[in-house]
């Protein structure tokens, strides 16, 4: 344990030296072209980070752009799962979120936490193994992708066309180990409409899965902004939604008949989908989240979009029918409803049991598993789990303006990945 500590702390500037090479390309989706499907800056970013493995010795891979593995060792049975796209930068920062800047023992930067900083402490964490030259009997796999945040698409693609190791986690959780995560449905709905009524234009939200923190509107008589606080959709009540707020302050001082009827189904500081007819809940995973995340004027139709979490005791297809019917009564169309099962896999396994060892050993506090709300990286991966990177009680502004990972964590991260490299493969 001590060599490996010793090591990745004589790494750490040469750590942060990457992950400010990271933070400063904005991936987030872009449009799709040539040899970079989720457009130029995730390509960009995977490019970067392959280039590094290369250097430091890994057999290197990349497939087409939309992902990319680094191996030590031949047959990796082990796979450690990041993702180098990000969410839009959003409003409230207080320095470009593009540029890495360390205060106070914090690395800040769109990425740090979700997932950049965690990708480049798995690097590390292979790097001190290899470098340290301790024997291990089973290969590793690094993975990276680009297109987490918006629907894994990287993923589905890589899983086409290469097979995972046998045993997968990912750093794009929270510790001690994530073996639950709630089902999901991201829906997109429209109605006709006019500006007859009052509302001439609005625009809340950029993204599905994130609380809305502004919603810009006009009326006949005057244009405005809501501002709320963003959150990440798993975690809504951290947040302060501005489209509903909107539809609770300004939409109703408008005769227009869609907003009415969604200020009915979605009220302000409703987040368990009560209105809509899901409020379920179960003992492992607890309770819906419900979060109305988009809302725009475009043409002649109100568009809008709705990020569901539910619990792992109920199917998809229950919670799907329960809310599309709510919203088709009340006269929207269903444009799409894409949908999730829940993910769960056994804590007595000894996949599980053997990282709980490792982050006992490296922090000295009790490990569990637990169920969370939002879908990590594994979801779709049988035996999956997240085995980190935000510790118990951390919270590093993920989704949000000032997004940040300390050092001491970012060092930690890579500390107990490469712990559980050699408890697992050694």
């Amino acid at each position: 344990m001590s060599e490996i500590k010793n090591y990745i702390w004589s790494h750490k500037d040469e750590m942060i030296r990457l992950l400010r090479e990271l933070v400063a390309v904005p991936s987030v989706q872009g449009e799709a072209e040539e040899g970079a499907p989720f457009g130029k800056e995730p390509a960009r970013a995977l490019g970067i980070m392959l280039d590094k493995c290369r250097e430091y010795g890994f057999s290197v891979e990349n497939v087409e752009n939309y992902a990319g593995s680094a191996d030590l060792g031949r047959d990796p049975q082990l796979g450690i799962l990041s993702h180098l796209d990000v969410v839009p930068e959003g409003t409230g920062w207080l320095g470009d979120p593009f540029v890495l800047r360390e205060t106070d023992g914090k690395l800040i930067g769109r990425g740090t936490c979700d997932d950049k900083g965690p990708a480049v402490a798995a690097l590390f964490a292979l790097k001190a193994v290899k470098d340290l030259g301790i024997p291990l009997k089973k290969g590793v796999r690094l993975i990276f992708g680009t297109n987490e945040e918006n629907g894994s698409a990287d993923l589905a693609y890589y899983r086409k066309k290469r097979e995972l190791p046998p045993m997968v986690f990912t750093p794009d959780g929270e510790y001690p180990v994530i073996n639950a995560e709630k089902g999901m449905i991201r829906l997109h709905f429209s109605a006709p409409f006019s500006a007859r009524g009052g509302l001439v234009s609005v625009h809340g939200g950029t993204v599905i899965n994130a609380v809305p923190e502004s919603c810009r509107y006009s009326v006949k008589t005057a244009d405005g902004e809501i501002s709320g606080r963003s959150a990440h959709a798993s975690t809504p009540e951290k947040g302060d939604n501005a489209v509903t707020k909107f539809l609770e302050t300004v939409g109703k001082t408008v005769t227009d008949p869609p907003l009415d009827r969604l200020a009915e189904l979605f009220p302000h500081g409703e987040t368990n989908g009560k209105s809509c007819g899901i409020r379920l809940s179960d003992e492992v995973s607890g309770e819906t989240t419900c979060v109305l995340s988009m809302l725009n004027t475009e043409d002649d139709r109100l568009t809008g979009a709705v990020d569901v979490r539910f619990p792992i005791s109920f199917r998809a297809e229950q919670v799907r029918s329960e809310i599309c019917g709510r919203l088709e009564q009340a006269g929207f169309r269903i444009d799409s409803a894409e949908c999730s099962e829940p993910h769960f896999t056994d804590e007595n396994s000894e996949f599980v049991q053997s990282l709980l060892r490792v982050y006992e050993r490296v922090t000295g506090e009790s490990g569990r598993a637990i169920a969370i709300g939002g879908g990590t990286y594994v979801h779709e991966i049988p035996g999956g789990v997240a085995f980190g990177a935000e510790f118990p009680g951390h919270d590093g502004n993920m989704h949000s303006a000032e997004e940040f990972i300390t050092v001491e964590d970012l060092l930690k991260n890579a500390e107990i990945m490469a712990q559980a490299i050699v408890e697992i493969c050694g």
